[in-house]
């Protein structure tokens, strides 16, 4: 074996002066091995410098040791968070994290799904276009999944999501009391299942005899500023006395629109949101919202993913898992603090 050769198990085994199983079974942490010989064992791996093969070892045990996780997108602080719960909970469990994002794209996401075929032991999946048709199509009924934020029912993985509805209607109805009547939406993408939860919140929460307002939105910060420049096209008098926004980034970037024209807010329009994420107590006003367990969220999924792995791959319970919200009041809709 020479310096610039990686070594190998058999090195090992000869170095040691033991068979290639036992130093399998040394380096995988089995019991059946002695104290001293594996100690042995270990001190000649590091004098070797030998580094498993995780190939090999996955050829063994039929475990890669990763899991995947899809989401919609890699940007913002909403999936900053929400990386960062799902993160941490794997390296707990000792298990890597695969990570990609469809951007929005359904063909993207199939593809993403199919990548990993193979390369993981399991997933997260968080996806606007995972309806039961894309699930049953792109996902081996093989692969343990667990679903974020969805709206299929009955396909047999495990889901978490957060009350969006409630809190919908919870903030709608706090703008409500406030004494806003004229209380627009600015609402997300059609298709996606939290947009239209949220959406359908709202609409619950408004007064008796209000109309809805609804505001085309995305999720983005550029649509955010798209709807403010819709609403300041119109008479001062036309236009909403508060808007509630589907997610903070949106809200974030109506009011950076509305200041910039010269508007004040909550004095001139009242603004809400949906998610907490960590920047909204900072911007000025401080931003009303609901807040999300963001980070929860990713963790207790991955969670119960990696129980699912430890049961190799039998699910405990399909019910899906709706973690609850919080009213968050600050300065922007018009509370005194």
């Amino acid at each position: 074996m020479s310096a610039s050769t990686p070594a190998t198990i058999k090195d090992v085994a000869r170095v040691a002066g033991v068979s290639v199983a036992t130093v399998s079974r040394a380096l995988n942490g089995a019991g059946n091995v002695l104290p001293d010989t594996r100690q042995r064992i270990v001190e000649v791996a590091r004098e070797l410098r030998y580094s498993p093969s995780g190939a090999a070892r996955s050829l063994i045990t039929r475990r890669t040791d990763t899991v995947g996780a899809l989401l919609p997108d890699l940007h913002g602080e909403f999936f900053s968070e929400l990386i960062r719960g799902i993160d941490q909970a794997a390296r707990a469990r000792g298990l890597h994290l695969l990570l990609s994002s469809s951007h929005g794209d359904a063909d993207e996401a199939a593809a993403a799904l199919r990548a990993m075929n193979g390369r993981v032991d399991g997933l997260l999946v968080m996806s606007p276009h995972a309806d039961a048709d894309f699930l049953a199509y792109n996902l081996p009924a093989t692969l343990p999944a667990v679903l974020l934020n969805s709206g299929v029912a009955g396909s047999g993985q495990q889901a978490f999501g957060v009350d969006n509805y409630g809190g919908a209607r919870a903030m709608t109805e706090h703008l409500a009391s406030l004494g806003h009547r004229r209380i627009a939406f600015l609402g997300g993408p059609a298709a996606n299942f939290e947009a239209r939860e949220r959406e359908r919140g709202y609409r619950s929460g408004l007064p008796a005899g209000a109309q809805p307002w609804l505001l085309a939105g995305d999720f983005s910060e550029g649509s955010g500023e798209r709807a403010a420049e819709e609403l300041l096209a119109l008479p001062p008098a036309q236009r909403p006395q508060a808007v509630f926004a589907a997610n903070d980034i949106m809200a974030i970037g109506l009011l950076g629109r509305l200041q910039a024209a010269g508007l004040r807010v909550p004095d001139d329009l009242a603004l809400a949101g949906f998610d907490d994420i960590p920047i909204a107590r900072y911007i000025s006003p401080a931003l009303s919202t609901v807040r999300v367990p963001i980070a929860a969220l990713g963790s207790q999924a991955l969670d119960a993913l990696a129980d699912t792995l430890d049961r190799e791959g039998r699910v405990s319970e399909a019910r899906p898992t709706v973690m609850s919200v919080q009213l968050v009041v600050r300065r922007s809709c018009g509370t005194p603090l």
